[in-house]
């Protein structure tokens, strides 16, 4: 069972995000497979009517340098054509087009692997809204603390004019007589 899992954690870091999709690598999943990389991509060419473009796509020069910059040590040297990636789709659409048995179990890991990012990325999106949330109360509190200092402030200005302003005394006058 352990070693299931780790396959499984492996296969969920040879997933990559490339045009907002979710994608493995043709090289990964021959190995994956059990196959040649040269023999995997020469089987999809024999079956291109299967991989439509969200199955499957060559990625770009600077994809292709992107990702091999994402992933600090690079297994896909030396190659002279650019990769292809492979979406959830396309790689479980492989194992049909590999039919050996242990295409068919690899495609379960590789679905599986799928699912599991999946969750994880709704929970971070979950943990992300409740981040949002939360900074969001803290602002309305701000917002209303700032009120509440802005009155104290008022106040003492008000306190400060008042003692600056002269004021008439307080207690008893006495009576000038005017008649002498």
């Amino acid at each position: 069972m352990r070693e299931l899992l780790k396959q499984n954690d492996d296969l969920v870091s040879a997933i990559f995000t490339v045009r907002g999709q979710k994608v493995m690598i043709d090289e990964d999943l021959a190995t994956l497979y059990g196959v040649e990389t040269r023999a995997l991509n020469q089987a999809v060419k024999r079956n291109l009517s299967r991989f439509p473009v969200d199955f499957m796509f060559q990625l770009t020069k600077e994809e292709f340098e992107n990702l091999k910059s994402q992933s600090v040590i690079s297994s896909w040297g030396g190659r002279r054509k650019l990769p292809y990636a492979f979406t959830e789709y396309g790689a479980v659409m492989l194992a049909s087009v590999l039919n050996s048995p242990q295409a068919v179990e690899a495609s379960i890991f590789v679905v599986r692997a799928f699912v599991k990012l999946r969750e994880f990325l709704a929970g971070q999106n979950e943990l992300s809204k409740r981040v949002d949330d939360l900074e969001e109360k803290i602002s309305e509190l701000e917002e209303q603390h700032d009120a509440k200092f802005h009155q104290v402030f008022e106040a003492l200005r008000r306190l400060i004019r008042q003692e600056n302003e002269p004021r008439n005394p307080v207690g008893f006058k006495q009576k000038q007589n005017t008649t002498d």
